[in-house]
């Protein structure tokens, strides 16, 4: 490269990550044909519109690349292009769930959304995003005791402000998710059954996790989580009388965006063809596997974990322990000095700011690619602690 100073600075960043114990939740090392294909030619395409659909010439190629993309997402999870269809050119997940709202719900109206204390994400009509301005959220959250989902309290909000749309699928839940009953509130009032299973996607994809393709009416997700993949994001709509795939086409282009990103998209169907692989349903269970050992370690070296353990690839831990611990910021940044990422995070009914909350969340799709497993995550969970606790 002949500019030294962005050179530098991308030698400074691989150095950073190769010295740091990786526990960013929604972070992941992408393999080097993902790199390859992230950084190729495909760059200079520009390629407004959709397969066999452009606005542009030159797209022989890139239209073939568009198709086996979304035959590779349609395969990776199971699906008949007869019953699912799938959107290719969300740039993230905020801009993905931004579009599936634009598609489904008027300005104005009310969309079902978790509580972003409890483990929801901004785009889910928290206020300061823009689906908060734009609709209306009505939000759920956790039982208090259990901090787990309180599905009969979710339904009686549920039947009472009748959303358009239930948004099922949360930013910093650790448990399991009964698929079936968020489909059984949606039917009692009438709404689209919307998941956001971006942190999951991997977990669901190398059956780890209970997939919610049976339940529900769209699917969006991110690609560079437990997935593996560049920073993308995929929607995934049914096939049905609605006409949901042309309403959610309409949406990302031209209804948000412009010319989709065909190097990225490249990079996203290398990552698709990777978890199809056999070794990838030995990772995202090993993933599990390390969440679980960490959480076991964390706890009975009196650390609060919230809602008792993790069913996935997360944990939430309660640091602050109603002031006889430390801070959700101070612990992250203490732990950062340390050379061990993780996030500052609320809990549930979180008494402290979200700047400064009670809480870390901490993931281990990062570092089980790495090849670590049980053994080292008991010795990484006896790090925190000793660190934690330490009065640098």
């Amino acid at each position: 490269m002949k500019d030294a100073q962005i050179q530098k600075l991308m030698k400074l960043e691989l150095a950073r990550q190769k010295r740091s114990i990786n526990l960013i939740a929604s972070e992941n090392f992408v393999s080097g044909d993902v790199l390859e294909a992230l950084g190729s030619e495909l760059t200079n395409k520009y390629a407004e519109g959709y397969s066999a659909h452009r606005y542009y010439g030159g797209n022989d190629v890139v239209d073939k690349l568009d198709d086996l993309t979304r035959a590779r997402a349609l395969k990776l999870f199971g699906l008949s292009a007869k019953k699912w269809s799938v959107n290719i050119q969300g740039l993230s997940g905020s801009p993905a769930n931004l579009a599936v709202l634009h598609a489904l719900v008027p300005i104005g109206g009310k969309i079902m959304g978790m509580n972003l204390s409890d483990g929801g994400h901004l785009t889910h009509g928290f206020k300061a995003s823009i689906t908060g301005k734009l609709w209306k959220q009505i939000p759920y959250g956790v039982d208090r005791k259990t901090e787990t989902l309180d599905y009969a309290a979710l339904k009686k909000i549920a039947i009472k402000e009748k959303p358009a749309v239930i948004i099922a699928g949360f930013t910093a839940y650790p448990r399991v998710v009964d698929w079936k009953k968020f489909r059984s509130i949606a039917d009692a009032c009438g709404a689209f059954l919307v998941v956001d299973m971006s942190h999951l996607a991997g977990l669901v994809a190398g059956g780890a996790y209970s997939s919610p393709f049976p339940y529900a009416d769209i699917v969006t997700t991110t690609t560079h989580k437990t997935l593996r993949g560049p920073r993308s994001a995929l929607i995934f709509s049914r096939v049905d009388s609605r006409d949901l795939p042309a309403k959610i086409d309409k949406a990302v282009f031209p209804g948000l965006q412009g010319g989709p990103h065909m190097n990225q998209i490249a990079a996203v169907a290398v990552a698709l063809g990777e978890a199809m692989k056999p070794d990838f349903k030995k990772y995202v269970k090993q993933v599990i596997k390390n969440a679980q050992a960490l959480a076991k370690e964390l706890s009975k070296l009196g650390w609060r974990v919230v809602s008792g353990g993790t069913d996935s690839h997360l944990i939430l831990i309660d640091t602050w322990m109603d002031g006889r611990g430390i801070s959700g910021k101070k612990a992250s940044e203490k732990l950062e000095r340390a050379g061990i990422i993780v996030n500052k995070n609320t809990i549930p009914f979180d008494s402290r700011s979200p700047v400064d909350p009670s809480g870390i969340r901490i993931g281990t799709a990062a570092e089980t690619t790495r090849g670590k497993r049980e053994k080292d995550f008991i010795q990484i969970a006896r790090k925190i602690d000793k660190i934690l606790k330490s009065g640098n």
